[in-house]
């Protein structure tokens, strides 16, 4: 635990957190500024900073939990035509705590959340160049 991380603190009950689910695991708490409503977080206890801080059996539990919870929102009163899942790794990927974390955003038609880029189209040369690297780079880790 870090005294530092407000995730951290939320996870150890010692800051406010309206949670919906916690296990040995992970805890689930609201957005306190929730794209939409319903807006929940899934962090793991342990802390981890990003994605290679991470256990990966910790990670396939917090994608579990989110995913039960993404079930919850569409049986829920609150309003939710579909769920976006979203992990920002790093500052340069919009992680604002340190903490790792994965949004469950509850999502309907016109909600005015919008996730803006413009698409290139790499050539199948590059694509093919890139899957290369990748697949070393799977190799080296494996």
């Amino acid at each position: 635990m870090s005294t530092d991380c407000v995730f951290c603190r939320i996870v150890e009950g010692a800051a406010a957190a309206s949670v919906v689910h916690a296990d040995d695991t992970a805890v689930a708490f609201l957005d306190i500024a929730p794209i939409t409503p319903g807006h929940l977080l899934v962090v793991p206890r342990a802390h981890a900073t990003g994605l290679a801080d991470l256990d990966p059996a910790t990670g396939r539990h917090v994608f579990g939990v989110a995913h039960r919870l993404a079930a919850a929102l569409r049986a829920s009163g609150l309003r939710c035509e579909g769920v976006n899942l979203f992990l920002a790794d790093g500052a340069a990927a919009f992680q604002e705590v340190p903490h790792l974390h994965l949004h469950v955003l509850p999502r309907w038609r016109g909600d005015r959340f919008k996730l803006s880029y413009q698409a290139g189209r790499p050539s199948r040369a590059t694509l093919e160049t890139q899957a290369a690297d990748l697949r070393a780079a799977l190799r080296t880790r494996d």
